[in-house]
């Protein structure tokens, strides 16, 4: 059944590595055609707005107690990255449109070529875009289960607090830390309470699973078409053997000149729409997994939240990686590319062919990198260095603790 379900999601003919990603952005609400549509998600993303406001409401009133103000900051500076994100998805999407047709008219036109080497290349990275793409998912389902479940497993885990709620001593367990005008600790106020907390919940973990997942597959899809660019520059000449003459030689340099000038178009179009979200995504990552270290190592902090706490801090630290390796990832194949062209046969042409070839070398040699901001790039070194970094704000505030 779920192998079906899957292979429903699939559109080869049109597009063959976004099936999936389209598909969850229509079903997210992020993919907006008709205006009742339009209509219904754009009130549920202003929902999730109102909602994050609450947080920081309560975070404001419950400044003053610690181990509130840490559960409310690691969920509140979550929930505010899902809303710029779903707010970049909606307001530009006619931008990622343009990215999303690039992406399938180059699978496509490739594909009907029917060269064995460059559709292996591309049924490869698109295998390989799948398995991130569902394990991503899964996680994110996970997270959000674990999030919305943990109240339940903290109130049964513990007799001493169960009887607390009986005797009025102590308030329900509540999913997340958020303010609303009426009393949330009992009755009515707590149940309208929770709905809203859990369809916060669902509304933040489908936004980072659409956005981050579209945006892991897009780097995916980068990586794999500078592999084929790559293969393509080995063989401009064939094997040395191969006659081509000067106009075909031109015609293929040209080719492989355009599809990295392409590539380098288009992942400058999804950095601008990227780096600004990883910015702020960067900066309160470091806060989060800091937050989180500090309330896995509290004395007040229960075993049931222990192990909530622990999986959130997983999720978040996968997040990133996920980010940085596959950014990384296109930022080597981009400085290898141009090796290619002085692997191919180039010592077979004559001169006026060997000086275009240098040309080509030269415009292959511009890096396709993608940025948290204006001030790092986004790789493996960047990925280390916010675990340092977390890691340092967790010493300070642990001796703060002290």
């Amino acid at each position: 059944m779920v192998f079906k379900f899957l292979n429903r999601l699939e559109d080869p003919n049109d597009n063959p590595l976004l099936g999936p990603t389209i598909w969850a952005l229509r079903s997210g609400g992020m993919w907006q055609k008709s205006c009742v549509k339009s209509f219904f998600y754009n009130s549920v993303h202003f929902l999730a707005f109102i909602f994050v406001v609450s947080q920081y409401i309560e975070l404001w009133i419950i400044r003053n107690n610690l181990v509130m103000a840490m559960r409310n900051l690691s969920l509140t500076m979550l929930s505010t990255v899902c809303v710029v994100k779903a707010c970049n998805l909606v307001f530009y999407q006619n931008v990622w449109k343009k990215i999303f047709e690039y992406v399938s008219e180059t699978e496509r036109s490739q594909l009907a070529i029917k060269d064995e080497a460059v559709s292996n290349i591309i049924f490869d990275y698109i295998k390989y875009a799948r398995c991130v793409t569902y394990f991503y998912w899964c996680l994110v389902t996970a997270t959000v289960f674990t999030v919305i479940l943990a109240p339940v497993f903290i109130y049964w885990s513990s007799s001493t607090y169960r009887e607390s709620i009986r005797n009025g001593t102590e308030p329900y367990p509540e999913i997340m830390s958020s303010w609303i005008p009426f009393d949330r600790t009992r009755g009515f106020g707590f149940c309208v309470a929770s709905f809203y907390q859990i369809y916060a919940c669902f509304y933040g973990g489908t936004v980072v699973a659409n956005f981050d997942s579209t945006a892991i597959v897009i780097m995916t899809f980068f990586t794999g078409q500078l592999k084929v660019l790559s293969v393509n520059c080995e063989r401009l000449f064939g094997d040395g053997n191969e006659v081509v003459n000067y106009d075909e030689a031109v015609k293929r340099i040209k080719e492989c000149h355009m599809h990295h000038l392409y590539l380098v178009k288009f992942s400058s179009v999804l950095n601008s729409l990227l780096s600004p979200v990883m910015f702020l995504y960067v900066i309160i990552c470091s806060l989060m997994i800091c937050a989180s270290a500090v309330q896995l190592t509290m004395e007040d902090t229960g075993n049931m939240q222990r192990i909530w706490i622990a999986e959130y801090l997983i999720a978040l630290i996968a997040q990133l990686f996920l980010y940085c390796w596959h950014s990384n990832a296109v930022l080597s194949q981009s400085n290898q590319v141009d090796d290619a062209v002085y692997l191919s046969a180039w010592w077979s042409q004559n001169v006026r062919i060997r000086r275009s070839l240098l040309l080509l070398g030269g415009q292959l040699r511009k890096t396709i990198a993608f940025t948290a901001g204006p001030f790092t790039m986004l790789n493996m070194a960047t990925f280390v260095a916010i675990l340092k970094g977390s890691y340092s704000y967790y010493t300070l505030l642990a001796k703060k603790e002290n």
